[in-house]
Formats: structure tokens, C-alpha cells, sequence
């Protein structure tokens, strides 16, 4: 294993199979960071090898929005990423409302590489409500594993939700069969709208 991808090429990769994510970049300082969010509310985090669940290291900080809020918020965010040694921080476009879902991979030792979909965001851990897959999947199956949710009526509302999460399902599989990765990790993944932006990657290879 060597490590957590770096999330410009972790990106780049999932574009490769037509997943989308949200707006996104790399922010050098405060002005950067106020130039990005274009006057609308932005996330920031920071992305260390040292704190890979940046939520509950305190490396995310959502919803800012004016030049004043962004300043403090950078300056507060690079104080606490310090700690961990060296770091990168990104700017991302604040998604409201919607569904967080949760896509993965890891390998299983005994039947290999398995895909993942569940309730994501908060939910991940107080609920447990997912699915689970040997990969590559067909279509079939990633209708029997939205059909697996207790949630099910929530994630897939209607013909055409289904059938983008259906569409996205079998990319996540593609990506995590065709690469050399040993974990990848898509929480939360917004569904709104009659689409989906995936919020956070994680992919350690």
C-alpha cells in the first residue's frame, strides 16, 4: 500500500469514468480562497497524510461565506492542520440539501475487491444501512443492492433517480476493477436534484 492518493489525481481518475465531483481547488491563502468561492459559501479542508478522517480531526469547515468569514476560517484551519505536519488545503463549493449517500471499495481477503452502497455522511455508522457487492457488478446488481436498503425508497424515489444511481454504480465498480486500489472511499455523495456531486475522496492505493 502506498498511501492516500493525492486529491487532483483522485479526481482526475474518477472523471476518467465520468464521476463527477464538486467544484473543487487548491488554495495557497485567504485571497485565493475568497476569489474561489465568487461570493457563494465554500468548504474548506485540509488534506494530510497525517489525519486521513479529516471530519473528526477538526480539518473541514463548512459553510463559509464572506471575505471576512473565509479570512478567519483559513487562518484557523492552517493553525489546526499544522499540527499534523505538512498539508494542502481545498476549497470546495458548499452543496446544500440532499441525500448523503456512501460509495466504496475495499478488498476482501477471501473473495477480493467488493463495492459499497449505503446511507452516507453522519448516518454511516448510526444506521449501517448498505450493500454490499463482488465487483465487477452487472446492472442487476446494483438494482438488488439499492432494493437492499432499508432506505431504498429515499435513495431511489423515482424511475429516474434510480437509474442514476444505478449509472454511477457501475462506474464506482469499473474504476475500483480496472485500478490498483486497495480502498476507495466517496462519503458523502450528495444526491439533489435528479444528480449527485461526490464531496469527498478518498482512495488509498
Amino acid at each position: 500500500m502506498n498511501g492516500l492518493l493525492d486529491y487532483k489525481k483522485a479526481n482526475a481518475l474518477m472523471a476518467r469514468y465520468g464521476i463527477k465531483s464538486v467544484g473543487s481547488a487548491y488554495l495557497k491563502n485567504p485571497e485565493d480562497a475568497i476569489e474561489f468561492s465568487g461570493g457563494k459559501p465554500i468548504v474548506l479542508k485540509a488534506l494530510t497524510q497525517k489525519a486521513l478522517h479529516k471530519t473528526k480531526s477538526g480539518l473541514v469547515m463548512l459553510n463559509l461565506s464572506g471575505s471576512r468569514e473565509i479570512r478567519n476560517g483559513f487562518t484557523k484551519l492552517t493553525k489546526k492542520a499544522s499540527r499534523y505536519g505538512p498539508y494542502t488545503i481545498l476549497g470546495q463549493h458548499m452543496v446544500k440539501g440532499g441525500l448523503e449517500i456512501i460509495l466504496g471499495g475495499n478488498v476482501d481477503k477471501q473473495f477480493g475487491k467488493m463495492v459499497l452502497l449505503g446511507l452516507g455522511g453522519i448516518y454511516v455508522e448510526a444506521f449501517r444501512d448498505f450493500a454490499l457487492r463482488l465487483c465487477p457488478i452487472t446492472r442487476y446488481d446494483a438494482n438488488s443492492m439499492i432494493d437492499q436498503l432499508r432506505s431504498h425508497s429515499v435513495v431511489a424515489p423515482n424511475p429516474r433517480q434510480r437509474e442514476m444511481l444505478v449509472n454511477l454504480l457501475m462506474a464506482v465498480s469499473k474504476l475500483f476493477s480496472d485500478n490498483d486500489i486497495a480502498e476507495l472511499d466517496l462519503n458523502p455523495v450528495i444526491l439533489h436534484d435528479g444528480t449527485y456531486d461526490v464531496v469527498d475522496i478518498r482512495i488509498l492505493k
